[in-house]
Protein backbone atom coordinates (compact mmCIF):
# COMPACT_ATOMS: atom_id res chain seq x y z
CA UNK A 1 0.00 0.00 0.00
CA UNK A 2 1.38 3.38 -1.00
CA UNK A 3 1.58 5.94 1.75
CA UNK A 4 1.02 9.63 1.31
CA UNK A 5 4.55 10.92 1.91
CA UNK A 6 3.30 14.50 2.17
CA UNK A 7 1.17 13.71 5.20
CA UNK A 8 2.97 13.93 8.53
CA UNK A 9 2.24 11.31 11.21
CA UNK A 10 1.26 14.08 13.64
CA UNK A 11 0.52 17.78 13.46
CA UNK A 12 0.40 20.25 16.34
CA UNK A 13 -1.81 23.28 15.92
CA UNK A 14 -3.11 25.95 18.25
CA UNK A 15 -6.65 25.12 19.36
CA UNK A 16 -9.16 26.75 21.66
CA UNK A 17 -10.13 24.51 24.56
CA UNK A 18 -12.93 25.58 26.87
CA UNK A 19 -12.70 24.30 30.43
CA UNK A 20 -14.79 24.86 33.51
CA UNK A 21 -13.14 26.06 36.72
CA UNK A 22 -13.50 23.83 39.76
CA UNK A 23 -12.78 26.33 42.56
CA UNK A 24 -11.91 24.56 45.80
CA UNK A 25 -12.95 26.15 49.08
CA UNK A 26 -12.29 22.90 50.95
CA UNK A 27 -9.98 19.98 50.29
CA UNK A 28 -11.83 17.39 52.38
CA UNK A 29 -12.98 14.62 49.97
CA UNK A 30 -16.21 13.97 51.89
CA UNK A 31 -17.14 17.66 51.84
CA UNK A 32 -16.39 17.89 48.13
CA UNK A 33 -18.40 14.75 47.38
CA UNK A 34 -21.40 16.10 49.30
CA UNK A 35 -21.18 19.46 47.52
CA UNK A 36 -21.01 17.87 44.06
CA UNK A 37 -23.93 15.59 44.90
CA UNK A 38 -26.01 18.57 45.98
CA UNK A 39 -24.93 20.65 42.97
CA UNK A 40 -25.86 18.00 40.42
CA UNK A 41 -28.88 16.64 42.24
CA UNK A 42 -27.55 13.18 41.48
CA UNK A 43 -28.02 13.77 37.74
CA UNK A 44 -25.51 11.54 35.97
CA UNK A 45 -25.14 13.77 32.91
CA UNK A 46 -25.19 17.17 34.64
CA UNK A 47 -21.66 17.70 33.34
CA UNK A 48 -20.93 16.36 29.88
CA UNK A 49 -17.32 15.18 30.22
CA UNK A 50 -16.13 18.77 30.47
CA UNK A 51 -12.46 19.64 30.86
CA UNK A 52 -11.87 21.08 34.33
CA UNK A 53 -9.15 23.33 35.73
CA UNK A 54 -8.85 23.00 39.51
CA UNK A 55 -8.36 26.38 41.18
CA UNK A 56 -6.81 26.25 44.67
CA UNK A 57 -6.48 30.00 45.29
CA UNK A 58 -9.33 30.00 47.84
CA UNK A 59 -7.77 27.33 50.06
CA UNK A 60 -6.25 28.67 53.25
CA UNK A 61 -2.57 28.22 54.23
CA UNK A 62 -3.54 25.68 56.91
CA UNK A 63 -5.21 23.40 54.38
CA UNK A 64 -4.58 19.65 54.70
CA UNK A 65 -2.62 18.01 51.86
CA UNK A 66 -4.65 17.32 48.72
CA UNK A 67 -4.88 13.72 47.54
CA UNK A 68 -4.70 14.52 43.82
CA UNK A 69 -5.51 11.03 42.46
CA UNK A 70 -8.54 10.86 44.76
CA UNK A 71 -9.68 14.32 43.69
CA UNK A 72 -9.25 13.46 40.00
CA UNK A 73 -11.30 10.28 40.52
CA UNK A 74 -14.02 12.21 42.36
CA UNK A 75 -14.35 14.78 39.58
CA UNK A 76 -14.35 12.00 36.99
CA UNK A 77 -17.26 10.38 38.83
CA UNK A 78 -19.25 13.53 38.06
CA UNK A 79 -18.01 13.61 34.44
CA UNK A 80 -15.46 16.36 34.95
CA UNK A 81 -12.07 15.64 33.42
CA UNK A 82 -9.37 17.42 35.43
CA UNK A 83 -6.53 18.60 33.19
CA UNK A 84 -4.69 21.30 35.15
CA UNK A 85 -4.36 23.16 38.46
CA UNK A 86 -4.42 26.94 38.71
CA UNK A 87 -2.89 29.15 41.43
CA UNK A 88 -0.90 26.29 42.90
CA UNK A 89 1.94 27.23 45.30
CA UNK A 90 5.38 25.84 44.50
CA UNK A 91 5.20 23.10 47.13
CA UNK A 92 2.15 21.60 45.40
CA UNK A 93 3.63 21.39 41.92
CA UNK A 94 5.55 18.13 42.29
CA UNK A 95 2.46 16.22 43.46
CA UNK A 96 0.29 17.82 40.78
CA UNK A 97 2.64 16.86 37.95
CA UNK A 98 3.11 13.35 39.38
CA UNK A 99 -0.67 12.92 39.17
CA UNK A 100 -0.67 13.69 35.45
CA UNK A 101 -2.06 17.22 35.74
CA UNK A 102 -0.57 20.36 34.24
CA UNK A 103 0.22 23.60 36.03
CA UNK A 104 -1.92 26.43 34.67
CA UNK A 105 0.21 29.52 35.08
CA UNK A 106 -1.83 32.72 35.09
CA UNK A 107 0.31 35.76 34.36
CA UNK A 108 -1.14 39.01 35.66
CA UNK A 109 -0.74 42.10 33.55
CA UNK A 110 1.99 44.44 34.80
CA UNK A 111 0.56 47.37 36.68
CA UNK A 112 1.72 50.74 35.44
CA UNK A 113 1.85 53.70 37.82
CA UNK A 114 -1.37 55.65 37.68
CA UNK A 115 -1.05 58.81 35.66
CA UNK A 116 -2.29 62.07 37.07
CA UNK A 117 -5.77 62.83 35.68
CA UNK A 118 -5.93 65.64 33.15
CA UNK A 119 -7.88 68.76 33.98
CA UNK A 120 -11.61 68.45 33.28
CA UNK A 121 -11.43 70.58 30.13
CA UNK A 122 -8.96 68.12 28.59
CA UNK A 123 -11.01 64.99 29.26
CA UNK A 124 -12.45 63.46 26.11
CA UNK A 125 -14.42 60.25 25.69
CA UNK A 126 -12.71 57.95 23.22
CA UNK A 127 -15.05 56.04 20.92
CA UNK A 128 -15.44 52.42 21.98
CA UNK A 129 -14.21 49.99 19.32
CA UNK A 130 -16.86 47.79 17.77
CA UNK A 131 -17.09 44.37 19.42
CA UNK A 132 -16.23 41.38 17.30
CA UNK A 133 -19.16 39.14 16.42
CA UNK A 134 -19.41 35.51 15.30
CA UNK A 135 -22.52 34.75 13.22
CA UNK A 136 -23.84 31.21 12.75
CA UNK A 137 -26.66 30.60 10.27
CA UNK A 138 -27.04 26.83 10.64
CA UNK A 139 -28.70 24.77 13.41
CA UNK A 140 -26.47 23.67 16.29
CA UNK A 141 -26.93 19.93 16.75
CA UNK A 142 -26.70 17.82 19.90
CA UNK A 143 -23.06 17.25 20.81
CA UNK A 144 -21.83 20.35 18.98
CA UNK A 145 -19.99 23.12 20.83
CA UNK A 146 -19.56 26.63 19.45
CA UNK A 147 -17.16 29.09 21.12
CA UNK A 148 -17.02 32.78 20.15
CA UNK A 149 -13.66 33.80 21.59
CA UNK A 150 -13.36 37.51 22.44
CA UNK A 151 -16.65 38.07 20.64
CA UNK A 152 -20.43 38.14 20.82
CA UNK A 153 -22.23 35.15 19.32
CA UNK A 154 -25.24 35.53 17.02
CA UNK A 155 -27.14 32.41 15.93
CA UNK A 156 -30.07 32.63 13.51
CA UNK A 157 -31.05 28.95 13.69
CA UNK A 158 -32.15 26.52 16.40
CA UNK A 159 -29.82 25.45 19.19
CA UNK A 160 -30.89 21.89 19.91
CA UNK A 161 -30.93 19.93 23.16
CA UNK A 162 -27.46 18.64 23.98
CA UNK A 163 -25.69 21.47 22.12
CA UNK A 164 -23.49 24.02 23.87
CA UNK A 165 -22.84 27.60 22.80
CA UNK A 166 -20.22 29.76 24.50
CA UNK A 167 -19.14 33.36 24.06
CA UNK A 168 -16.79 35.72 25.84
CA UNK A 169 -19.38 38.40 25.09
CA UNK A 170 -23.17 38.20 24.83
CA UNK A 171 -25.22 35.54 23.05
CA UNK A 172 -28.14 36.27 20.72
CA UNK A 173 -30.26 33.38 19.41
CA UNK A 174 -32.97 34.40 16.92
CA UNK A 175 -34.59 30.97 17.14
CA UNK A 176 -35.36 28.40 19.85
CA UNK A 177 -32.56 28.02 22.41
CA UNK A 178 -32.79 24.50 23.82
CA UNK A 179 -29.24 23.59 24.77
CA UNK A 180 -26.66 25.13 27.07
CA UNK A 181 -25.67 28.78 26.70
CA UNK A 182 -22.65 30.28 28.51
CA UNK A 183 -22.02 34.00 28.03
CA UNK A 184 -19.25 36.12 29.54
CA UNK A 185 -17.03 33.02 29.53
CA UNK A 186 -13.92 35.09 30.27
CA UNK A 187 -15.56 36.80 33.25
CA UNK A 188 -17.64 39.60 31.69
CA UNK A 189 -20.46 40.01 34.22
CA UNK A 190 -22.29 42.46 31.94
CA UNK A 191 -22.78 39.86 29.22
CA UNK A 192 -26.33 38.66 28.51
CA UNK A 193 -28.15 35.87 26.70
CA UNK A 194 -31.07 36.69 24.41
CA UNK A 195 -33.36 34.16 22.75
CA UNK A 196 -36.40 34.45 20.53
CA UNK A 197 -37.72 31.30 22.20
CA UNK A 198 -36.18 30.50 25.58
CA UNK A 199 -36.09 26.75 26.26
CA UNK A 200 -32.55 26.38 27.62
CA UNK A 201 -31.31 23.44 29.68
CA UNK A 202 -28.60 25.50 31.39
CA UNK A 203 -27.48 29.12 31.22
CA UNK A 204 -24.42 30.82 32.64
CA UNK A 205 -23.10 34.36 32.90
CA UNK A 206 -19.43 34.78 33.92
CA UNK A 207 -19.39 31.33 35.51
CA UNK A 208 -22.59 31.74 37.55
CA UNK A 209 -25.06 29.19 36.23
CA UNK A 210 -28.67 28.17 36.53
CA UNK A 211 -30.32 24.96 35.36
CA UNK A 212 -33.91 24.32 34.34
CA UNK A 213 -34.44 20.64 35.14
CA UNK A 214 -38.18 21.22 35.44
CA UNK A 215 -38.30 23.69 32.57
CA UNK A 216 -38.92 27.42 32.68
CA UNK A 217 -42.09 28.88 34.15
CA UNK A 218 -45.03 28.48 31.72
CA UNK A 219 -45.22 32.23 31.09
CA UNK A 220 -41.58 32.27 29.93
CA UNK A 221 -41.04 28.92 28.24
CA UNK A 222 -40.87 29.33 24.49
CA UNK A 223 -41.16 33.11 24.79
CA UNK A 224 -38.64 35.84 23.91
CA UNK A 225 -36.45 36.32 26.98
CA UNK A 226 -33.08 37.47 28.19
CA UNK A 227 -30.72 36.13 30.83
CA UNK A 228 -28.62 38.49 32.92
CA UNK A 229 -26.52 38.40 36.07
CA UNK A 230 -27.72 40.31 39.12
CA UNK A 231 -25.13 40.01 41.88
CA UNK A 232 -24.69 36.27 42.22
CA UNK A 233 -28.16 35.46 40.88
CA UNK A 234 -29.21 34.59 37.34
CA UNK A 235 -32.37 36.44 36.30
CA UNK A 236 -34.71 35.47 33.49
CA UNK A 237 -36.48 38.51 32.05
CA UNK A 238 -39.29 38.46 29.53
CA UNK A 239 -38.67 40.63 26.48
CA UNK A 240 -42.42 41.16 26.19
CA UNK A 241 -42.87 42.71 29.62
CA UNK A 242 -40.99 43.89 32.71
CA UNK A 243 -41.79 40.68 34.58
CA UNK A 244 -38.94 38.82 36.27
CA UNK A 245 -38.59 35.30 37.47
Amino acid sequence: MLKNKSRKPIEIKIATVVAVSAILHDSDPMALEAALQEMTGGTADFFDNEFAVIDVAALGPDRPPIDWPQLITLLKKYRLNAVAVRNAPAEMEEGIIASGLSIDHVVAARQEPAAAPPPPAAVATAPRPAASTMIIDTPIRAGQRIYARDADLVITATVNNGAEIIADGSIHVYAPLRGRALAGASGDTSARIFAASMEAELVSIAGVYRTFENGLPPEQKGQPAQIRLSGDRIDVLSLNSASRN
